[in-house]
């Protein structure tokens, strides 16, 4: 009973957050012409709604592709359908042809703010009081105020309930994926996967580590016994899972095409805005995309999320344990976020997601990087008034976490996991205390990211440096990223097979 009070209590908590930061404002509140992301979704609906399928990735009389066009997989389309009938059914003009674009009231965002609650309820949160329960360590109330923590954490709250998207569907999914695996459900995992890879594209941040882990699992049981089995099992999860997902598409190549088409519009070029990623920080000193054509830009930023994460994929295929797939995760989804093409700043999230999983096992660095991930996206926040949501959600995430979590205590050599490249660092440098390094660090960056924020929400930029506090608070995110691939790739390569894995495989 008292298992089921403190999961209770933690869910509770969850949910309060969640309902509290959606009071707010949303994403182009009364700002023509675009509105924002809160008018991109329910336009998704109103299109859906309205015309054929086969017109909806397409530019035509009744659907203007410049204003807020699908741009997302068949499944995000399925979802904007289901939450347009229901909007039909309370009232009409929400989804109404053309009319209803901007459309704003209190009933109508009510409507919105509870779809994105029900999807946590439904898919999110279900997924990581499971994943809490079976796959992490420790006595209930460890496990407890594990699941507080993630789901506290700010950073999806802040874009999901204020800013306005659905992004714990597609990274909800992605647990189930994580949690199939970790139970040894690999077909179901692999089905879940393929789920939120067909409801946002991004998720190809997650592709490579279950493919790998996958693989090489396969490949330990053996490619002409048990190991083939499963691997044809999977692949035909994963081919018919993508058939039925896209199946009103793939009557017409052209209707396919079209939907890659919007999927990857690399014509938008290498980043947007100031994303604290590794291109966007590099032009404020060499102003890459003045001097390098289009098409170099994508074969460099390849080639660098190729040799970012290929050290990783490698480790996890030669020894696909869970903790190695955890590890995994995280590097991926950060190498993509740090040198791919067209990263977004929220896509942040889809690195964060896995981190939350690290929690228990690695709380300082997790808190750490899930608080920076956060800060990162301020200027996106200020725009749409949410100051003292993220001021109240960081702070009270850094708090909670730490506490519950021991996270300062558990900062040693054994805590951090580094004990492999503590003793080749100590082979040059014996009297350095690497833990307590990393606490000063850890409390200078929290005061730096603490002072960034204030300024940029309290001062003006000087007239000739308009972008000085955005750029400021994103080479500031993009350094602690940097660090923290550096960290976790240390964690996942430096040890040795089998160590800190509690899942082995089955």
């Amino acid at each position: 009973m008292e298992n089921w009070t403190l999961v209770s209590l933690s869910v509770l908590l969850g949910l309060t957050a969640r309902w509290t930061v959606s009071l707010n404002s949303y994403s182009g509140t009364s700002k023509p012409p675009m509105f924002g992301d809160y008018e991109a979704q329910r336009h998704w609906q109103e299109v859906t709604y309205n015309l054929p399928v086969h017109q909806w990735y397409f530019n035509t009389t009744d659907n203007n592709l410049s204003y807020w066009g699908l741009d997302y997989p068949p499944l995000t389309a399925f979802h904007s359908l289901l939450c347009a009938h229901i909007a039909q059914l309370i009232n009409p003009e929400w989804v109404e042809l053309h009319k209803s674009q901007g459309y704003e009231s209190p009933a109508h965002k009510l409507f919105m703010r509870a779809t994105v609650i029900i999807a946590d309820i439904l898919i999110y949160i279900p997924a990581v009081v499971l994943y809490c329960l079976y796959l992490t360590d420790g006595s209930t109330r460890r496990k407890a105020s594990t699941l507080l923590c993630i789901l506290l954490y700010p950073g999806l709250i802040l874009i999901d309930h204020g800013h306005f998207q659905y992004n714990s569907v597609s990274l909800g999914l992605a647990i189930w994926g994580v949690l199939g695996l970790g139970l040894g459900w690999d077909v179901l995992g692999s089905l879940a996967f393929t789920l939120a890879l067909n409801y946002k594209q991004m998720e190809l941040y997650h592709s490579l580590p279950f493919f790998c882990y996958l693989l090489g699992k396969c490949a330990k049981k053996g490619l002409t016994n048990k190991g083939l089995i499963l691997l044809v099992k999977i692949s035909v999860t994963v081919v018919v899972t993508f058939a039925v997902c896209w199946l009103p598409f793939l009557t017409d190549p052209q209707q396919s095409l079209q939907v890659l088409r919007r999927l990857f519009p690399v014509g938008r070029g290498l980043f947007e805005d100031k994303v604290a990623n590794t291109w966007c920080s590099l032009n404020v000193l060499v102003k890459i995309r003045a001097q390098l054509s289009p098409e170099a830009q994508l074969y460099l930023s390849l080639a660098a999320t190729l040799l970012a994460v290929v050290p990783s994929s490698i480790k996890l295929l030669m020894n696909p344990t869970f903790w190695q797939f955890k590890l995994a995760l995280v590097n991926s989804s950060l190498a993509f976020f740090l040198f791919s093409f067209q990263v977004h700043e929220k896509s942040i999230l889809l690195a964060a997601i896995p981190v939350c999983l690290l929690i228990n096992e690695l709380p300082l660095m997790s808190i750490w990087f899930l608080l920076a991930t956060t800060f990162s996206m301020l200027p996106l926040l200020l725009k749409d008034g949410l100051l003292l949501p993220y001021a109240v959600t960081s702070l009270a995430f850094l708090f909670v976490s730490t506490y519950l979590l021991s996270a300062l205590d558990r900062a040693t050599v054994d805590g951090l996991r580094i004990a492999p490249y503590v003793r080749l660092y100590r082979t040059c440098f014996p009297r350095i205390n690497i833990p307590l390094i990393v606490k000063w660090k850890f409390a200078f960056l929290l005061l730096a990211m603490a002072g960034l924020s204030f300024t940029s929400a309290a001062l003006d930029p000087p007239a000739n440096l308009p972008d000085l506090f955005p750029v400021l608070v994103s080479q500031c995110a993009h350094f602690q990223f940097l660090g923290c691939l550096v960290y976790f790739n240390v964690v996942q390569l430096m040890e040795s097979p089998g160590v800190g894995d509690h899942k082995k495989i089955k």
